[in-house]
């Protein structure tokens, strides 16, 4: 009995860890791409938020599949402030971040709030996809628990693991990878080489609003079935230090979005095996694991020398 206890809660921890993980994976991947362009997106909570809001009301009328992309859509548009005020104007991309941060809070809530206030309309759970064979190992592949586990999940899951693959290898093979890393360590360099630092920063940030849109969008339609007023919960500013820390490869950025997805879910792992702690507690693990990865890691990250600095042709 106490083996399968066991199992139980390890499955719980599991799922839960992917279920939290995928939006901090989605949005550290393309904040991660940015970076390394020389932009900060201290916005990224913002272009959640919005993907978050717009993804759902999508899927709420439409599809899921449609939900996603109107997610990245909204993610994507949002970011399109920080490129006409940080990256073509020159302002302050720290500054500028965080307002649209709190100008997207702001609105999605209100807007929700003008639509829905008295339905509060959810979505049905999302279909997944079973990995034959994989998907009946005990706890890694859920057995024959319905919340399944790492074999057993919704397309964008697998969508997500492909994009990071292919980031992962479009970054370190290609010139449009080549030159994302010299847009953020030598913008000088790349433009005496005829590239448009300008243009390879727009183009960078507004992966990383889509990124974080897709991202935000999955919390609405995927994690939560509905939406809610800060659904994001910090996520965004999460999302931030696990790009920083990943050096620039995806696979850190996948590792370390299942680690903090863990500590995400580890409150429903604990009700499982019924623990009774304060949720005050479990609320703060995410963001203690945050100092203590920062603590250990924090020395060695890369950061690009150019980040965050606008860069003007002919200045030294």
């Amino acid at each position: 009995m106490s083996e399968i206890f066991t199992t139980d809660v390890l499955t719980a921890l599991l799922a839960g860890g992917i279920l939290a993980g995928v939006p901090l994976l989605f949005a550290a991947l393309g904040e991660m791409v940015a970076e390394r362009a020389g932009v900060l997106n201290i916005g990224l909570e913002g272009y959640m938020l919005m993907g978050a809001y717009v993804g759902f009301v999508t899927a709420y009328h439409t599809n899921t599949f449609l939900g996603f992309l109107g997610g990245a859509a909204a993610g994507a548009a949002v970011s399109l402030i920080m490129v006409v005020l940080c990256i073509r104007l020159g302002l302050d991309q720290i500054v500028v971040g965080i307002a649209i941060t709190l100008a997207a809070e702001g609105a999605t809530a209100l807007i929700f709030d003008s639509q829905f206030a008295e339905s509060r309309p959810t979505l049905g759970a999302t279909e997944r996809i079973d990995i034959p064979g994989l998907s009946q190992i005990p706890v890694v592949g859920g057995g024959d628990t319905s919340d399944g586990s790492v074999f057993s999940q919704p397309p964008i899951v697998y969508i997500g693991l492909a994009i990071v693959v292919g980031t992962a290898w479009t970054m370190r093979r290609t010139h449009w990878g080549l030159n994302i890393r010299a847009a953020g360590d030598k913008p000088s360099a790349l433009d005496a080489a005829g590239v448009s630092v300008l243009g390879t920063r727009t183009w960078a940030t507004l992966f990383c609003g889509a990124m974080a849109g897709m991202g935000g969008a999955y919390l609405s339609i995927t994690a939560a079935g509905l939406f809610e007023d800060f659904i994001t919960q910090g996520r965004g500013f999460i999302a931030i230090v696990l790009a920083m820390l990943a050096r620039g490869k995806g696979a850190w950025v996948l590792i370390g979005a299942f680690v903090f997805g863990i500590s995400l879910s580890i409150s429903d792992a604990l009700q499982i095996a019924g623990v009774d702690i304060s949720t005050d507690l479990v609320f703060m693990l995410p963001f203690v694991t945050v100092i203590a990865v920062l603590v250990v890691f924090g020395r060695r990250s890369y950061l690009p020398a150019a980040l965050a600095l606008p860069y003007v042709r002919g200045a030294r």
